[in-house]
């Protein structure tokens, strides 16, 4: 209990670093605490705005997939790890709106409550803030990189691209996905995923019409998502497609 107070304390502290405020006081910018109102229950949430933006230009939207191991109720620590870690490392202007559910219960398939809640929040800032409908883009690590190939395969019309990293998926899927520009990720000595799983997606995809692009690390374990994420040229591919 003294370790997760001390956890919590210390995301905490380190969220408050990081937000914009205006001469009153309100948070506008940088990571944003959100609470997600639903039939059943509230749950939290962030979101990352841009320093940049101002309401009157529609901005790219990232949805971001967390792993098993960020799964809880606090709301933050899913923004922590991955892509949230990416933004913070970033000395320019990240140019995407980055949303952040949080699974309780662990589990991103798309047909879950976890994964519908997913979906209704990232709608949910979506009608916030001014976007881009044609840029929005899915990426997810480890149990959301499963999450990232189930909801691609759920809503194939909804990504301009996705980026799954250390997850797997279903091959059948692959028609449905097939024309998603899609850029995976694996270590080749992954032992809590095996590179497998990647390696038959990308293969299904391919025997399906499609033209993934496919980056295995070598001699790298679990974690290929720092290296991943922080690969600029992941979001210049991002922002190069946008849906019809």
């Amino acid at each position: 209990m003294v370790k997760q107070t001390l956890l919590f304390v210390g995301v905490s502290v380190m969220f408050a670093g990081l937000l914009s405020t205006t001469h009153a006081g309100e948070t506008t910018t940088g990571f944003l605490n959100k609470v997600y109102k639903g039939k059943d229950s509230n749950v939290k949430y962030v979101v990352f705005v841009p320093k940049s933006y101002k309401g009157d230009t529609e901005m790219p939207v990232i949805l971001f997939l967390h792993g098993a191991g960020e799964s809880g109720t606090d709301g933050l620590k899913q923004a922590v790890t991955g892509l949230g870690k990416a933004i913070r490392n970033k000395k320019e202007d990240f140019p995407f709106i980055a949303v952040f559910p949080q699974s309780q219960k662990g589990g991103w398939s798309a047909a879950s409550a976890e994964g519908k809640r997913g979906i209704a929040i990232l709608d949910e800032v979506m009608a916030t803030y001014k976007t881009d409908k044609k840029r929005v883009y899915l990426t997810g690590l480890s149990m959301g990189g499963f999450g990232t190939w189930s909801f691609a395969a759920a809503y194939p019309d909804r990504w301009a691209a996705i980026a799954p990293i250390c997850g797997g998926g279903d091959p059948k899927t692959a028609g449905r996905i097939k024309d998603i520009p899609c850029w995976c990720f694996h270590g080749d000595a992954d032992t809590a995923v095996k590179v497998e799983r990647s390696r038959e997606m990308i293969k299904a995809l391919k025997d399906a019409g499609g033209s993934p692009r496919y980056d295995e690390y070598a001699k790298v374990g679990h974690n290929s998502w720092d290296r991943a994420y922080g690969n600029a040229e992941l979001y210049t591919w991002f922002l190069k497609h946008s849906t019809k």
